[in-house]
């Protein structure tokens, strides 16, 4: 029963950081521009160096408090969906594994 329990508990946690993402990815104009008041061309180099460095902070996705926050951000960086979800992944999949095996 450990499979079953390791991929359910992984897969939700990943459907919920993909609902966060969308957040971020429907929230980008209102966020930047409205509130936050950054034009477009500082927007696309935020943009272009988070897509360079700040994506690997994705493998924290799986930490209490700010792997909401990192979700979040990915959205309004716009990082791809697939890296998104596979380095989101990896993190709370390693998460799962280690509580599963400190428990058996």
């Amino acid at each position: 029963m450990v499979v079953p329990l390791l991929i359910s508990a992984t897969s939700g946690n990943i459907l919920g950081s993909i609902v966060t993402y969308y957040m971020g990815v429907f929230g980008n104009t209102l966020m930047h521009k409205r509130w936050l008041g950054i034009d477009e061309k500082a927007l696309l180099k935020a943009e272009k160096n988070y897509q360079r460095w700040g994506i690997y902070s994705l493998l924290l996705a799986w930490l209490p408090v700010i792997g909401d926050p990192l979700c979040l951000v990915a959205g309004l960086m716009r990082v791809n969906l697939i890296a998104f979800i596979m380095l989101a992944g990896i993190g709370k999949l390693a998460r799962y594994s280690v509580l599963i095996y400190l428990v058996t």
